[in-house]
């Protein structure tokens, strides 16, 4: 299933398995897109090397043989619209003219990262000269209002069969400095966007892997996790950052050898979270919500 941004334009996401409430989980990857837009390629001062610096590159590869599973993997390039910042994350001083939707001024768009970024990465500016002003609008009605609606409506089908349901954000990100860093994070928004039952399952998942694992430093969860993820109404949300060394040679952007740990370590979390994510929760087994 796909949702097409134009006519002319691809689609606005790749969703593959069964979106219609019959597993309790979903799994997103808003920032693998490797679409770039001529109108970016045209307006960039950069070279398409450079914008790829800002992709969760081959995130969503990692999630392929997870059958049966809803996987939502963007296809926009994250220079051109991120999915997991707020809708009014904007930087006005981008534009030439008035911005005819809310704004708010956040640290993430001061350094150049809002819903529409600034900077590919350090000191890489994206654009030569100010976007007009209704590129906002149409970006932010065109993909992003679509995907959040999207994932909202696969995880209230999935509460409604279930009587719970949890949304995997899944990310990549650059290896850390220091002494035996985490090679993944976990973000729950600082205990509050899941039950920490949940967080502990998926934890221990990715130790028995041999991984260092952390929490929420320096990626507590982005505005998927925080908006999607509300406990009480039976919806739960983690954030995971793989460290793209374990799966990636980051000069080449190409796979190596170690993503087929990293794709059979996710496809084993999905199979461990379905068996066991009700009575994490202290509910009765899905096999009762699907008789």
């Amino acid at each position: 299933m796909a949702f097409s941004a134009t006519a002319a334009g691809p689609p606005a996401w790749h969703l593959t398995g069964d979106a219609d409430g019959r597993w309790p989980l979903l799994l997103t990857s808003p920032h693998s897109g490797r679409h770039y837009p001529p109108s970016l390629l045209t307006a960039t001062r950069l070279a398409l090397r450079q914008l790829r610096r800002a992709e969760d590159a081959f995130v969503d590869a990692l999630l392929d043989g997870i059958a049966g599973v809803p996987v939502m993997a963007a296809t926009h390039a994250r220079c051109w619209i991120d999915l997991n910042r707020r809708a009014d994350e904007l930087d006005p001083a981008m534009f030439d003219a008035p911005l005819p939707v809310p704004v708010t001024l956040t640290e993430r768009v001061a350094g150049g990262l809002g819903v529409i970024p600034r900077l590919a990465g350090v000191g890489l500016d994206i654009y030569a000269r100010p976007l007009p002003a209704g590129e906002a609008t149409a970006r932010l009605a065109s993909l992003h209002v679509p995907w959040h609606g999207q994932v909202a409506e696969i995880l209230r089908r999935a509460r409604e069969t279930h009587g719970a349901a949890l949304l995997i954000d899944c990310h990549s990100m650059p290896s850390a400095g220091g002494p035996r860093p985490p090679q993944i994070v976990l973000g729950d928004c600082h205990g509050t966007s899941a039950h920490p039952a949940i967080v502990q399952a998926i934890e221990d998942h990715f130790r028995r892997s041999g991984w260092r694992v952390g929490r929420n430093v320096p990626y507590a969860g982005g505005h998927t996790t925080r908006h999607h993820g509300q406990p009480a109404q039976g919806i739960h949300a983690v954030q995971i950052e793989i460290d793209r060394a374990l799966y990636l040679d980051d000069h080449r952007l190409t796979l190596h050898a170690g993503a087929s740990k990293v794709r059979a370590a996710m496809t084993g979390l999905v199979h461990r979270l379905l068996a066991d994510f009700p009575t994490l929760l202290g509910a009765p087994p899905w096999r009762l919500a699907a008789e």
